[in-house]
């Protein structure tokens, strides 16, 4: 996020294609390891870095913020309800939602301990925090690290994290994680078929969903 203009508003068309084309498989192996999650999750959620509102339109996220005009456009024709904002500084007062979602968006955080700690400000006291992102060490992760490497328009301007890197800045912002998946052992190029999300984390896995409560 941070406060230049987003990348991805001049790739909306490509990132958004990706989930009807390559992506489609990766991205319902991503909802299986959220969907059984959502039934434990206090009311009313917001999306941080909602993109094009794919997941929110999936997972039924009713508000999302993002700060690409260009991908919150297409979130807004999901149906979401959407404002241009950043991770690190949200317009919301303190304890207006039940559930915070970071879905994907981690690895574009610029300052990654400043949204977790606007998250925890705009949480209720019984409110969670679900952050689902790219592990460093899935290949996933390492297929888009190197891309990144080698100049790509969007990758080059992501930061990928180990599982231990996360919980750590987790903790430190004021969180307690109470809940760990792990999904999408398949790599890009390869195969793909469904797969069932493996509780806790299982190293290899490309996709890991954290789910915290502010500690008290």
């Amino acid at each position: 996020m941070g406060t230049q203009s987003s990348p991805f508003d001049a790739l909306a068309d490509r990132y958004d294609s990706w989930y009807d084309g390559k992506g489609r498989v990766a991205f319902e192996v991503e909802l299986a390891a959220l969907r059984p999650l959502l039934a434990g999750l206090p009311k009313s959620w917001l999306e941080v870095g909602v993109g094009t509102g794919r997941f929110a339109q999936a997972l039924g996220i009713q508000q999302g913020v993002d700060p690409s005009p260009a991908l919150l456009e297409k979130a807004r024709a999901r149906g979401v309800d959407v404002l241009y904002g950043e991770g690190e500084e949200l317009v919301f007062r303190a304890g207006s939602f039940g559930t915070v979602f970071l879905l994907t968006t981690w690895e574009f955080l610029s300052d990654p301990l400043k949204v977790l700690r606007e998250c925890r400000r705009v949480l209720a006291a019984d409110g969670r925090l679900v952050n689902a992102y790219l592990d460093r060490d899935g290949k996933w992760g390492e297929s888009y690290a190197e891309r990144g490497r080698q100049g790509d328009a969007l990758f080059s301007h992501a930061h990928f994290y180990r599982y231990e890197d996360v919980k750590r800045l987790t903790e430190q912002s004021g969180f307690e994680v109470v809940k760990t998946v792990s999904t999408l052992f398949q790599g890009p190029g390869e195969t793909m078929d469904m797969e069932e999300p493996r509780p806790g984390f299982v190293r290899g896995a490309s996709f890991v969903v954290l789910v915290a409560r502010p500690a008290t």
